[in-house]
């Protein structure tokens, strides 16, 4: 069951990403900051959901939020400063955004720049233990699946309907075969022999 809070004393606001791993499109990330007595009986990593359950969370935790916002940087961007980096940035500008503004931040993961004078605390698998991370990472997946689907419609030969981006055996190719697009990430270095090892890995992952 996942824990309501990490500490009491201020006000709180889980954050997280999706897309880091992509070879297309922009990284998301949703900041979120849930009622103290917020429960909903399936919230979770949104990589343990389904995509049914991650659908109907998604306008659950906008209703029942005290605040919430989801912000994006684009591939362009990725390149010129790298992919951690953009990932920050993407938070931190979801942080801008709140119309509350938190004491503590939750970031899922291990790595963070501090933003302002707030206090954080990062938390490896954190999606996976407060809420706010949690319904953080609903919403950035869901967000982004949502913009690679308008993507697909302008490139639909890689098929990012179903692979989002990631480099999925499908997408890698569907590169091989007519090569990379504008909302491809240059700085991936994606070429035949960086696509092996990226099969490679997800093999020995699943």
């Amino acid at each position: 069951m996942l824990q309501p809070f990490y500490q009491k004393r201020y006000v709180e606001a889980g954050c997280d990403e999706a897309g880091r791993g992509c070879y297309a499109g922009p990284v998301f990330a949703a900041a979120v900051i849930l009622r103290k007595d917020f429960h909903h009986p399936f919230l979770n990593d949104s990589k343990q959901l389904t995509l049914a359950q991650r659908n109907e969370l998604r306008p659950i935790i906008e209703k029942e939020a005290v605040c919430y916002s989801v912000a994006k940087v684009d591939h362009d961007e990725i390149d010129k400063i790298n992919i951690l980096r953009a990932s920050i940035k993407a938070m931190h500008l979801a942080l801008d955004n709140l119309k509350k503004r938190p004491r503590y931040i939750l970031v899922d993961g291990n790595r963070f720049t501090q933003y302002q004078d707030v206090k954080h605390k990062c938390i490896i698998k954190g999606d996976g233990l407060y809420s706010s991370i949690a319904a953080a990472s609903v919403l950035a997946k869901t967000y982004r699946d949502e913009y690679m689907k308008n993507l697909h419609d302008e490139f639909p030969l890689y098929n990012w309907t179903s692979n989002k981006g990631y480099g999925t055996e499908e997408h890698r190719l569907a590169i091989e075969a007519h090569g990379l697009c504008k909302y491809h990430r240059l700085s991936f270095n994606i070429n035949k022999q960086q696509m092996a090892l990226d099969f490679e890995e997800e093999s020995i992952l699943m």
